[in-house]
Parts: structure tokens; sequence; C-alpha cells
């Protein structure tokens, strides 16, 4: 009984490492994706036509 308990116990810590491990992954991602978005609000600020739907016929080679 005892070692189970110990077992557990160690198990327990370990899961705790893991957790807190993906904690700091999870904070370390949103933190990435915050700076994505602004960079794309960015470029989307940049852009003259943003926003605006393009037809894609007006990309066509004058040949067609």
């Amino acid at each position: 009984m005892e070692q189970r308990l110990h077992d557990l116990e160690v198990k327990a810590s370990y899961l705790e490492d893991t957790v807190d491990q993906l904690d700091s992954i999870i904070i370390r991602q949103q933190a990435q994706i915050e700076l994505l978005i602004r960079e794309v609000t960015h470029l989307k600020q940049q852009t003259p036509d943003a926003g605006v739907a393009r037809n894609l016929r007006d990309d066509l080679p004058p040949h067609y």
C-alpha cells in the first residue's frame, strides 16, 4: 500500500511538471498569435483595396 501511494505521488509530480510546461507553451503561443494578428491587421491597413473582393478575371493576362 505504501509503495502504491509513493508511485501515485511520483506520477502526480510528473503530471504537475508536464502541466506547467504545457502552460508555458500555451502562453508563448498566445503571444505569437497576438503578434501575428497585429501584423496581419497592419498589412491589411497598408493594402489599398483591403476588404474589397477582387474579380480573378481582372488578373488574366491580355492574351486571354
